[in-house]
């Protein structure tokens, strides 16, 4: 006995047109908050509410940044701004009094190397020995 296996599950059906069930819920509900703000507020101030609703429906209906639907970018936008963050590191400023600066300073001074000749007689020989160890074998 032979099943038939369902192939490209992942594709939505499309009814009504072009548009998928959930294209056409967004437009109809968007067209619906649209219409009531319209009838209900004047046109003045109706059309600071009615652009954003218009331009979030047809980003929820249309826009698929990277393939995926809009709305996974507005829940994963909204979970990010109401969710706890943690912090690993701060880096907490150092408070440096006058006596701080001071013994900074004095280490910086005794810390600089100061080459005699010997030393640096030492240093080239040592490199004039690994070189020409080097280049004979």
């Amino acid at each position: 006995m032979r099943f038939q296996v369902p192939q490209f599950i992942n594709i939505e059906d499309k009814i009504f047109g072009p548009l998928t069930i959930r294209q056409f819920v967004y437009t109809v509900g968007g067209a619906g908050m649209v219409y009531v703000v319209y009838n209900f507020l004047p046109f003045y101030l109706a059309i600071f509410i009615i652009l954003p609703v218009a331009l979030l429906t047809l980003a929820l209906a249309f826009f698929k940044p990277n393939g995926k639907p809009f709305v996974f970018m507005l829940q994963s936008a909204i979970t990010y701004a109401f969710s706890n963050r943690l912090y690993i590191w701060r880096r907490m400023p150092k408070q440096m009094t006058p006596s701080d600066a001071v013994k900074e300073f004095s280490k910086a001074e005794s810390v600089v190397p100061s080459l005699s000749e010997s030393k640096l007689k030492d240093l080239t020989w040592a490199l004039d020995i690994n070189q020409n160890v080097k280049t004979r074998k």
